[in-house]
């Protein structure tokens, strides 16, 4: 597809703009913590977390006991954030020049709203991306149609742009797929040599 056609495009973020381990598998690995300990949070309460529904901070009182943390949920969430916050430099370059040829640029991430604010006044997205749309605001998560709807109504109604000018980057299929039927542009991030292939 033409990139003249393109207005817009849309980045997942961990994944992504964000290189990672996946946190639980880190935090286990250094604090004698197994994975399976862990992952019940992950897999349960903290995608309620996501969506909005339920505050983080009062999530963890719970787990962290059980995960042998020592400090304030606030040390936790620091820690968590920071071992997770690696951009990826090329992607992030990619989108300067995007955004110098006129072209906006958001992340569109399934995030809670502690970590987003640690991804605009730590990582610096606020100056690097036009916005960032996430479920914990949303109220829904990807693959979610709404959570589509709703970032589609906001760039219609600020930008007037359409869905087939929209361009969407996600490290998972069915996140993809879920965007697609939406009529977004939608394409699976493998790797970043693809990734500029398709911008390009």
């Amino acid at each position: 597809m033409s990139k003249k056609k393109i207005k817009c495009i849309l980045f997942d973020a961990d994944g992504v703009v964000i290189e990672r381990e996946r946190f639980s598998k880190q935090y286990s690995r250094k604090h004698g913590i197994s994975n399976e300990e862990m992952l019940p949070f992950f897999k349960g309460i903290h995608r309620e977390c996501i969506a909005g529904k339920v505050d983080l901070k009062l999530a963890l009182k719970e787990w962290l006991p059980k995960w042998k943390w020592k400090g304030t949920t606030d040390n936790f969430l620091q820690y968590w954030f920071e071992s997770e916050n690696k951009l990826n430099e090329r992607v992030i370059k990619t989108v300067e020049g995007l955004k110098a040829e006129g072209i906006k640029c958001f992340i569109a991430t399934n995030h809670e709203k502690y970590r987003v604010t640690h991804m605009k006044e730590v990582m610096g997205f606020d100056g690097i991306f036009d916005g960032i749309f996430f479920a914990g605001n949303i109220g829904f998560k990807k693959p979610e149609k709404e959570f589509y709807e709703y970032i589609l109504k906001n760039l219609k109604d600020k930008h007037g742009f359409n869905p087939a000018e929209i361009m969407f980057f996600d490290d998972e299929q069915k996140n993809v797929d879920g965007a697609k039927k939406l009529g977004i542009d939608a394409y699976f991030y493998k790797s970043f040599k693809d990734f500029e292939r398709i911008v390009k």
